[in-house]
């Protein structure tokens, strides 16, 4: 039973690793003369092209991740009188990712003829390495930013992003979500 659940204990620290090593980077720049004790309310602005689509579904969900985030630092959104205004961007473009494999010449054997035995024998010769291929795979990354204005004094006080690869031309809620936790890990550093 010890054997179980060492194993199990073992299994879990190893997904663990993995699921970290995917987790997206975050940053963040902040005032550094900006008390974050004095705000706890936020709101959003408002964008001039509100438009129903796949684009509103994305903000969205950006929208209520950051919200739940904020709930969870004790911040509350209001609709008049915030302390913060708070934006947001996600961008997507086209990059290239550096790849490089190692390159080995094929296996091969040969036949000879042994003439004082009379027989014909076999020499094996393994793989040789000969170097690595670098090479470039076309990629697409999404960006997504947050930023936070003071609304009193219209001075951008925090703006944190995140930069990961994404499946398609847009960010998925999962990859929306991801970003979200990674850029509010770094609040709780940006508020001190």
């Amino acid at each position: 039973m010890k054997q179980i659940k060492f194993n199990m204990l073992g299994l879990f620290a190893i997904a663990s690793l993995f699921l970290a090593g995917c987790a997206s980077t975050a940053f963040f720049e902040k005032d550094e003369n900006t008390d974050f004790s004095s705000y706890q309310t936020f709101s959003w602005i408002q964008k001039d092209s509100q438009r129903v689509d796949a684009s509103a579904i994305a903000a969205e969900r950006v929208r209520d991740a950051v919200n739940n985030e904020l709930d969870m630092n004790g911040w509350r959104m209001v609709k008049d009188n915030p302390d913060v205004l708070l934006s947001y961007d996600v961008l997507v473009e086209r990059n290239v990712r550096q790849e490089t494999e190692p390159v080995y010449t094929r296996p091969h054997t040969r036949v000879y003829y042994n003439p004082y035995t009379r027989r014909y024998g076999t020499i094996y010769y393994p793989p040789q390495f000969l170097g690595y291929d670098n090479y470039e795979t076309p990629i697409k990354e999404g960006t997504l930013t947050v930023t936070m204005i003071d609304a009193k004094t219209d001075k951008t006080v925090w703006q944190g992003w995140t930069t990961t690869e994404v499946a398609s031309g847009r960010m998925t809620s999962k990859e929306v979500d991801a970003g979200v936790r990674s850029i509010f890990k770094k609040f709780d550093i940006a508020k001190k």
